[in-house]
């Protein structure tokens, strides 16, 4: 592991020195790749330094322990314990960053939200998740990007797709796949009677051209008017684009854009999305044995949590957790429920990887 994490350590500095080499400060692409690397590595490479100064203090914190001197002794003993403590804590912590990592972690992710069972409730509900997931984006300091959506007319949507962008989304965000399901007493509901509904939750990670190569002529595309709930007319143009790939028959469109040109973009990036989600799901059917102990993604038949109004509950159902902060989760707070996901997830693995030693 010490070779491991000096080998962190030498890559970490070799960064620093390139981000300020001019040839680099003009490289957008370059410079954005090398700043990534260095945040990935920092966290660990801090903790490896600060290990390493607490191991070359403990020496002299045992000697001065045999000064003689009553005051000292005492200063050093304390000094020690919380040495020894902070080392244990920090061996822990590296072993967890040490993990085997997802390569898409690190990716921005498009986020597609349907309306399933329960009609406008759960449209409306549709439209609830995505405020949350706006929301948790804002105080996590990312951007959303909306691809294209189907407003519902009692409100919320049937279906919306959007784009996140900022700083290892998917890490965070690829637990959110799944069927969501809300009790609560809907609005139209006269005899205050409690419903069920469900809402499904895809979230893909951004594909490159490294991940995707999309073959033109593989693709149809075509143009249409955009139109609004119930058919209504937003614009007379043919702005609104969908693209279908012909081997597999998936098709996507978009029509939030006032242009073509920005359609057929978001489109473009929603398929490529879209077949890469795919390639990853064939791959992941291979290893599936592998994966039941670890906490995936769920497809959009696997109840994943279900959203308590009366009782103001939040329970995933993956590992059995349940909070009474509904409205809090609901409002953007969502790392109260994804962070225990990940510490679940991180616990796994590290039973896993102890099991291969």
């Amino acid at each position: 592991m010490n070779d491991r994490l000096k080998i962190m350590e030498e890559r970490y500095e070799e960064i620093n020195s390139l981000l300020i080499q001019p040839e680099i400060v003009c490289d957008i692409k370059k410079l954005t790749e090398l700043s990534k690397e260095q945040r990935s590595l920092e966290k660990v490479v801090m903790l490896y330094r600060e290990q390493k100064k607490l191991l070359e203090a403990i020496p002299d914190l045992k000697e001065m322990k045999k000064s003689g001197d009553p005051e000292l002794m005492e200063m050093a003993e304390m000094e020690l314990a919380e040495g020894e403590e902070r080392l244990a804590a920090i061996a822990e912590e590296i072993k967890v960053l040490l993990l085997p990592k997802d390569p898409n972690d690190d990716k921005n992710v498009i986020v597609e939200i349907r309306g399933a069972a329960g009609g406008d409730e759960a449209n409306i509900f549709a439209g609830d998740l995505y405020r949350m997931y706006t929301r948790y984006s804002e105080a996590k300091g990312w951007k959303i990007e909306l691809i294209d959506a189907m407003p519902s007319e009692a409100g919320g949507y049937s279906q919306i797709q959007f784009k996140i962008t900022g700083d290892a989304i998917y890490s965070y965000m690829k637990y959110e796949s799944g069927a969501h399901r809300v009790q609560r007493v809907p609005a139209t509901e006269s005899m205050g009677r409690i419903h069920t509904s469900t809402s499904t939750v895809l979230v893909m990670p951004e594909a490159s051209e490294i991940d995707f190569k999309l073959d033109p002529n593989d693709l149809k595309i075509d143009t249409f008017c955009s139109s609004g709930p119930g058919g209504q007319s937003v614009n007379t143009t043919k702005s609104a684009v969908r693209v279908t790939h012909i081997p597999t028959g998936v098709a996507v469109a978009s029509q939030v854009h006032k242009s073509q040109h920005e359609n057929k973009a978001a489109a473009m990036q929603l398929l490529q999305a879209r077949l890469y989600d795919m390639l990853l799901q064939e791959q992941e059917s291979k290893t599936g044995a592998e994966r039941k102990a670890l906490i995936g993604r769920g497809d959009r038949s696997e109840k994943i949590r279900t959203y308590n109004y009366p009782q103001n509950r939040v329970t995933d159902h993956r590992i059995g957790f349940t909070i009474n902060r509904l409205d809090a989760v609901i409002d953007g707070k969502l790392d109260l429920v994804v962070q225990e996901l990940i510490n679940e997830d991180q616990k796994r693995k590290l039973s896993e990887e102890g099991g291969k030693i």
